[in-house]
C-alpha cells in the first residue's frame, strides 16, 4: 500500500536539493541510488537523463522532470494542513517533483511488496523546462516501451492534458549606432528605442483560446549616458492550431521588416526555433483506455482538457511512443504560491501502482 509518510518525506526530500535546469545532478544522484536499490538497471545516456529497466517484454514507461524553474535554490518546503508550500520566497518544485516522488513510491509499493506488475522502464529527464531538452536528446535506442505516462500536469492526477501546443522561441538583437547622451546624442541611433517600438507593434497575452504570445526577455546598453548600440529581447509564442502558429510567425517576421524599413542604418537580426510540436490525444490509444480505466476503477472521474504548455510527452509522442500526460498534484506552477495538495499526492502515487499492476 501507499505509504504516505514516506511519499510526503521523499517529496520535501527531493524538492530539498536544488536542481534548477542544467543543474540536475544531486538530484539524479539521489534518483539512482533509490532505483538501484528497488533492484532496478539504472543507466545514463549522453545528456544525462537517468533511466532505469526492469526485464520483460513491452514494459510501461513512468516519466518526469528532474529540474526545476528559478527561484529554486534552498528550498524549504513545510506542511501546512493538507497542503505543503515552500516558505514564499520560492518556488516549491512540485513541478516536476510531486511526480517523480510520485513514480518512486508508488514502485517502492509494489517492489517491496513483492507484487507481480507489468515490467517498467523510468525516464527522468533534464532540462524540461527550458525546451524539453532532455526528452529531445534522450537516447531512443535505450527505450523498449511503446507507451508511457508521463507525470507532468498541473492539477489532481485525474487530470489528464487532452492537446498540448506548438511552441517557437524568439530571439532578436538590434545593432544602431553609439553616441555621448548628453554631448551629441542626435549622431546616434538607439538600439533600446527600436526594440521598444519593434515590441510595442508585438501581440501580448492571450490571442486567443488555443495560442498565446510573450515576450519574455529584455537588455540593452551599458552606461546611463551613452546612446545604446546595441539591445535585445526574446520571447514565445505557442497555439494549438497550425494555421494560427504560422500567422503569428508571419506577424513577427513583418513586424521586424517594417522596422528594418524605418531604421535602415540600424542592423536586425533574428533567431526562431520551435522547440515542441503540437499534438492531440486520441482517447481510444491504448495507453489513453488504459489511464482512464484505472482513474474510474479509483473512482477518479477522468478529465480530459487541453493544456497551454508542453512536456516530455510531445516528443516522446512524435518518436512513436503513445504518450499520456497526467496531473501530479501540483498547483500554482511556476509561481512562489505553488502548492501540493497532500490527498492529491497520494492519489498520484496509487495511480501509479495501480497502473503498473492493472494488467496482472
Amino acid at each position: 500500500m501507499i505509504d504516505r509518510d514516506r511519499l510526503v518525506k521523499s517529496f520535501c526530500e527531493l524538492v530539498s536539493i536544488d536542481s534548477p535546469s542544467d543543474e540536475e545532478e544531486e538530484v539524479a544522484q539521489h534518483l539512482i541510488l533509490r532505483l538501484e536499490k528497488l533492484g532496478l538497471t539504472v543507466e545514463r545516456d549522453a545528456h544525462g537523463n537517468v533511466i532505469a529497466s526492469e526485464p520483460g517484454e513491452l514494459p510501461l514507461l513512468l516519466s518526469a522532470h528532474m529540474d526545476t524553474v528559478e527561484p529554486g535554490r534552498a528550498i524549504i518546503p513545510e506542511i501546512k494542513g493538507d497542503r505543503i508550500v515552500s516558505q514564499g520566497n520560492t518556488i516549491l518544485g512540485g513541478d516536476c517533483k510531486a511526480g517523480v516522488a510520485a513514480i518512486m513510491e508508488g514502485l517502492e509499493s509494489v517492489i517491496e511488496e513483492g507484487v507481480p506488475h507489468r515490467p517498467i522502464q523510468v525516464v527522468f529527464t533534464r532540462g524540461e523546462e527550458i525546451g524539453l531538452v532532455g526528452a529531445s536528446n534522450l537516447d531512443y535506442s535505450m527505450i523498449r516501451a511503446l507507451e508511457a505516462v508521463v507525470f507532468d500536469g498541473n492539477g489532481p492526477v485525474n487530470t489528464i492534458t487532452g492537446s498540448s501546443p506548438s511552441y517557437m522561441s524568439f530571439d532578436v538583437t538590434v545593432r544602431g549606432r553609439g553616441a555621448h547622451a548628453g554631448v551629441e546624442p542626435e549622431k546616434g541611433l538607439s538600439a533600446v528605442r527600436i526594440v521598444s517600438e519593434i515590441i510595442q507593434d508585438l501581440p501580448q497575452g492571450r490571442l486567443d483560446e488555443e495560442t498565446t504570445f510573450n515576450v519574455g526577455l529584455i537588455s540593452g546598453g551599458t552606461v546611463r549616458n551613452a546612446v545604446p548600440v546595441e539591445a535585445t529581447f526574446g520571447g514565445e509564442f505557442r497555439s494549438r492550431n497550425t494555421e494560427t502558429f504560422d500567422l503569428v510567425k508571419m506577424q513577427l517576421l513583418t513586424t521586424l521588416n517594417q522596422a528594418r524599413a524605418k531604421y535602415r542604418e540600424a542592423t536586425i537580426e533574428e533567431k526562431l526555433e520551435v522547440l515542441f510540436q503540437m499534438y492531440t490525444l486520441d482517447p481510444d490509444e491504448k495507453v489513453a483506455r488504459m489511464t482512464r480505466r484505472v482513474m474510474e476503477e479509483m473512482h477518479l472521474a477522468p478529465d480530459i482538457r487541453p493544456s497551454g504548455g508542453g512536456t516530455d510527452g510531445n516528443v516522446m509522442r512524435r518518436q512513436g511512443i503513445q504518450s499520456v500526460v497526467v496531473g501530479m498534484a501540483t498547483n500554482g506552477m511556476h509561481t512562489v504560491d505553488e502548492y501540493v495538495v497532500i490527498p492529491d499526492l497520494i492519489d498520484t502515487a496509487t495511480f501509479c501502482r495501480r497502473l503498473i499492476t492493472s494488467s496482472i
